[in-house]
Formats: structure tokens, C-alpha cells, sequence
């Protein structure tokens, strides 16, 4: 009998699913002969899952004799790299000065208390993830938050609460 494998526990009770490797052996086999192409790997990789699943990195290391230890430096160092799984739907909550003054604070608030997750987290059905930024550049039309990348204009944490609760 063959041991199964690990399975991580994400959010209350979910199994991450296996991860089909196949499409990041294609995107390898591109890189096979560059050196110094562990970036490009990294985002091709995470354009094609949305995160760096932990299978992911290993074939990764195999494919390209990279060990782990400087994998994960890199994924780890640059914030566009994510290690864990996100939601369909990416909310982030401006929390500059502007924002702040104006009310930004009420709105994170807000949102933690309907969506039941903190900052830099994702609930559990994986519908949405929460993060913080401290600047969108949008001070003059402030609080912002950027709701799957579309800036969302003088919130209130009303206003805030029903754009994401029609998120699917």
C-alpha cells in the first residue's frame, strides 16, 4: 500500500485538490535551457494556478536543479508570489493616510465582521481573499478599495459590505 499524500488543510475543513502538473511541464520545458529564469517560472507558474502550489515547487526544483531553500527566497521576497491558494475574488482595502483619515479603518472592520477572515486571508470556500495596501494613489477620491481590480470610489463601509456581498 502506497502512503497517500499530505493533504494541507486550507480555511474550516477544505483539502487543497491535487494539482495537475502537466501544463507546468510545458512551461519548463520552455525555459529548459535559460539560466536565471526562475522569476518568469515562478509568475508563468502562478498565472497558471493563481498561487505556488507546494507540488509546483518541487517539480520546479527537480526540472531545474534550484534548490527549494532558494525557491522559496525568491517566492517569499517578492510580494507578487503567492504560497497559498486565493479566492476568485481579490478585495483590497486602501488603509493609506488619506483612506485612514477618511474612514478605511470602518470599512476593513466591516468586511472582517461579514466575511469572518483577517487581512491576507481567503474564506474557506475560497469565494474571496482580503488584503491590506497602504496606497492605491487615489487619495483625491479616498477611502478606496480596488475589488477584483477595479477601484471602488468614497466608501463607506455600507457600500463597501454590499459590493462584496454580490461578488460570486
Amino acid at each position: 500500500m502506497t502512503p497517500s499524500a499530505p493533504q494541507s488543510r486550507l480555511g474550516k475543513g477544505l483539502a487543497e485538490p491535487s494539482t495537475d502538473l502537466s501544463r507546468l511541464s510545458r512551461v519548463l520545458e520552455q525555459f529548459k535551457e535559460e539560466k536565471g529564469s526562475l522569476i518568469p517560472i515562478l509568475q508563468r507558474t502562478q498565472d497558471l494556478y493563481g498561487y505556488l502550489p507546494r507540488e509546483a515547487i518541487h517539480l520546479i526544483s527537480r526540472q531545474t536543479r534550484i534548490p527549494l531553500s532558494r525557491i522559496h527566497g525568491v517566492a517569499t521576497f517578492y510580494a507578487q508570489f503567492h504560497l497559498t491558494r486565493r479566492g476568485r475574488n481579490l478585495v483590497r482595502v486602501c488603509d493609506g493616510t488619506a483612506c485612514h483619515v477618511r474612514g478605511a479603518g470602518r470599512n476593513l472592520e466591516a468586511l472582517q465582521e461579514i466575511l469572518g477572515i483577517a487581512p491576507g486571508e481567503t474564506t474557506p470556500d475560497y469565494r474571496l481573499s482580503l488584503e491590506v495596501v497602504y496606497c492605491l494613489g487615489s487619495c483625491g477620491i479616498s477611502p478606496v478599495a480596488l475589488i477584483n481590480n477595479k477601484v471602488c470610489a468614497r466608501l463607506s463601509a455600507e457600500a463597501l459590505v454590499e459590493r462584496v456581498k454580490v461578488l460570486e
